[in-house]
């Protein structure tokens, strides 16, 4: 019988971290092997270091040979594709993006990550170009792509219906300042958990902990949470979800601990 709900991948962002050395990662662990050991604990890690600039095929291959299966990697995409006045014209550096080995992670590859500046603000015309310029297959592989928007004026029931159009999914951010949108679109929901605090051991307290866990459970099994703000009309077809979960804050000590304790209340 097929699972009634989709996969919940859960995680940080990156692994190099100096301050994690001694509090995630044990005392003389080699650095060659913390991706190695943060692969064990999570199940998988949003990659950052694609924002700023290309990597080479080589190292995707060696990223991907060191986590094991079932692992998945989420990608930012170039901000010379997304930090640009005119998003009709981020054709030549999405596919540079690509061409510069991405697939090389094979299985491994989860969605990519689109994040605009807080600057960025809404224009239906030209951030629809942007979307119908995202690759949706390469070389007969499917590819998922969603975008996180930092700007008020994407606060919009338009800005729904054009990602609904186009079938790619809007980050859910909680976040001090950026706007939360949690409207459900597409086959997979995407979650950036950035209010945790590293006084606090686990990252969160256990009771926000435990409602992170039910709605990441509720997104899987096709749900929508009734507590998390919403700017579209109606709802999005129920079916399950996969969901990514990502626990990035200021000081992120606590990060992979936060991400342990939420795969265990998943699981």
């Amino acid at each position: 019988m097929k699972s009634k709900a989709g996969d919940i991948r859960i995680g940080i962002g990156g692994w190099t971290y100096e301050p994690w050395r001694g509090v995630f990662y044990p005392d003389k662990l080699p650095q060659r092997r913390e991706l190695e050991y943060a692969a064990s604990k999570l199940t998988s890690i949003e990659i950052n270091g694609t924002f700023y600039g290309s990597q080479k095929p080589e190292s995707f291959r060696k990223w991907a040979s060191e986590v094991p299966d079932g692992f998945v990697f989420s990608l930012k995409g170039p901000r010379y594709a997304t930090n640009r006045k005119v998003l009709a014209e981020a054709g030549d550096s999405i596919k540079r993006f690509y061409d510069s080995g991405v697939l090389e992670l094979g299985d491994k590859l989860g969605p990519v990550l689109w994040q605009f500046a807080p600057t960025k603000k809404f224009d239906p015309v030209d951030f629809g170009a942007f979307l119908a310029l995202l690759p949706r297959t390469i070389d007969g592989r499917s590819l998922r792509h969603v975008v996180e928007v930092r700007h008020d004026s994407f606060c919009a029931p338009d800005f729904i219906a054009l990602l609904r159009e186009h079938g790619i999914p809007v980050v859910y951010s909680e976040h001090a300042t950026y706007p939360e949108i949690a409207d459900v679109v597409g086959d997979f929901v995407y979650a950036r958990l950035q209010k945790g605090k590293d006084d606090i051991t686990a990252g969160y307290p256990p009771k926000a902990l435990a409602a992170w866990a039910q709605r990441l459970e509720t997104w899987a099994s096709g749900g929508e949470p009734d507590d998390l703000p919403k700017v579209g009309a109606g709802h999005t077809k129920k079916q399950k979800r996969d969901v990514f979960a990502y626990v990035i804050h200021e000081g992120k000590v606590r990060a992979p601990a936060a991400a342990m304790e939420l795969i265990r209340l998943v699981s």
